[in-house]
């Protein structure tokens, strides 16, 4: 993008998608932080520090932190990420402006050009733009790289030649191109190929800056790519420390949090009450509490509770964990159904179990939509599961698929609607036991054995539960000292009642 035109509009991208950023964290602030507010959670128990007016230039300062902190985990944990370019909304009014400004900036080169002799004004300060951005490209052992471009792209050079009358523009485009091409990612290999094509000079120039964008971008995600495996111990204190930061400037920062491990706490206790084998005697222990308290994420109710503040930067991988559980949890329900109501006459048929798999997935596939109904999808996957069942079962010289077991598989996968069904409750019990078995277990250790009935989905359950392992680690590593505190003040409750009144 060309300076000339966009000096100011180069300052006002950078402006705007600061203010984006700083909008979207104050935003955040606004419905999550509750600066001043005490929290709906905690009725009118006093906080544990007073509220206090924040100023403007602090909030703003705050959510700029906030925004740094949210974009060094993004990427710690997403390993996909991947730095994009910007793309304006079409019909935005930030777009049409960036496109008049463009527009009316390569109309007036270009009519520069066409003067007689041509004016090399607009021309010269684009190539000085070129070589600082190539050079920025450099790294510390491209020396022979940057003597080149020191050399091709001599500005003082540059510009007798033009005040004489002998500067060969399309030249030096050409030793441009050459340039890029060796700098660039393979890639932008075509796109390099696709600039020789270009002869007129100003679309060059302009091809040409739309490449050295995209390069910039493959530097960036180039760089994010080699530092990752560095960042692992800086980035957790970094984390640790904008949150302190964070929380000194808003006392009331971690009521979500608090009310969260208190829940959990509470339900453990009344399971152990209860005698609920899944409870122990060790049920209390911070690394049990926990470990429990992350799997109870995957139960949430996004829509009326509001999320723990620390763990509020993996809302949405959460609500997709949630929504994978809860399709793995139908799918495997299903499968149980059918082995069991069918019997052993398909046990052992090779590629049944998949086909029957890949029937019941592509009709769950949507099953989180708004207009998606459950019902009718059940129904639907009772109707093909008996159709293939019975072609199978033909196929294999078995006895024929009769309507009466027919109806009962029907009716048996459609109950799986409703929550309370036994089926769904003991897959959904089991994988829930499977996912809170893999936190428990060392990253040097196997993941625990699959629970009964979870075979057909054990590809998709281990990669769910090494997604969740990576997210919930790196959370306890960055914010272990916030929960430690927080449940040493709970559990001292619980052990002493009395202390409470």
């Amino acid at each position: 993008m060309p300076k000339e035109a966009d000096q100011s509009e180069g300052r006002g991208d950078k402006d705007a998608k600061d203010e984006g950023t700083q909008e979207a964290s104050e935003e955040t602030g606004r419905k999550r932080i509750r600066a001043n507010t005490p929290s709906p959670h905690r009725g009118n128990t006093p906080q544990a520090s007073p509220p206090r007016f924040v100023s403007v230039e602090e909030m703003m300062e705050t959510a700029k932190g906030v925004t740094n902190m949210a974009l060094a985990h993004e990427i710690m944990v997403n390993q996909a990420f991947q730095v994009k370019p910007t793309e304006l909304p079409e019909g935005s009014l930030e777009r049409r402006v960036k496109e008049i400004m463009h527009k009316a900036f390569w109309d007036c080169l270009e009519a520069q050009m066409m003067e007689d002799p041509p004016s090399y004004g607009h021309a010269i300060k684009l190539l000085a733009e070129i070589k600082e951005t190539l050079l920025s490209f450099l790294l510390p052992g491209h020396g022979r790289v940057r003597s080149r471009i020191e050399e091709e792209l001599d500005l003082p050079l540059i510009q007798q030649q033009a005040e004489n009358g002998a500067l060969d523009i399309g030249r030096l485009s050409q030793s441009i191109i050459g340039m890029m091409g060796s700098l660039c990612a393979p890639c932008r290999d075509d796109d390099i190929n696709k600039l020789k094509e270009i002869t007129d000079i100003v679309p060059l120039l302009k091809a040409i800056f739309s490449v050295l964008d995209l390069m910039k971008v493959d530097m960036a995600n180039f760089a994010v790519s080699s530092i990752r495996p560095h960042l692992m111990q800086q980035s957790v204190e970094y984390e640790r420390n904008k949150f302190q930061e964070f929380l000194e400037k808003q006392p009331n920062a971690l009521d979500y949090t608090e009310k969260w491990l208190e829940d959990t706490v509470k339900c453990l206790r009344e399971a152990e009450t209860a005698g609920c084998s899944a409870a122990s005697s060790d049920s209390l222990l911070h690394l049990n509490v926990h470990n429990h308290a992350y799997l109870r994420l995957l139960k949430w109710d996004h829509a009326s509770d509001p999320f723990p503040e620390t763990v509020l930067m993996d809302q949405v991988r959460f609500q997709e964990m949630q929504q994978e559980a809860e399709r793995l949890v139908l799918l495997s329900a299903v499968l149980l159904i059918v082995y069991t109501t069918t019997g052993e006459a398909i046990s052992g048929l090779p590629g049944l179990m998949e086909t029957l798999k890949n029937t019941v997935n592509v009709m769950l596939a949507d099953m989180h939509a708004p207009s998606f109904s459950m019902q009718e999808a059940l129904a639907t996957i009772g109707e093909k599961l008996c159709v293939e069942l019975s072609q199978c079962l033909s196929q294999h010289g078995y006895s024929p698929f009769l309507p009466d077991r027919k109806n009962t598989l029907k009716g048996q996968i459609s109950a799986i609607m409703q929550p309370d069904n036994t089926v769904r409750k003991l897959m959904e019990q089991r994988v829930q036991t499977y996912l809170l078995a893999s936190l428990d277990s060392s990253q040097h250790k196997a993941l625990h054995p699959l629970p009964g009935g979870l075979a057909p989905v054990s590809r998709e359950l281990k990669e769910l539960a090494v997604h969740f392992s990576r997210i919930v680690n790196f959370n306890k590593l960055v914010f272990s000292p916030f929960y430690q505190k927080i449940l040493q003040k709970i559990l001292t409750s619980v052990e002493s009642p009395s202390a409470e009144t």
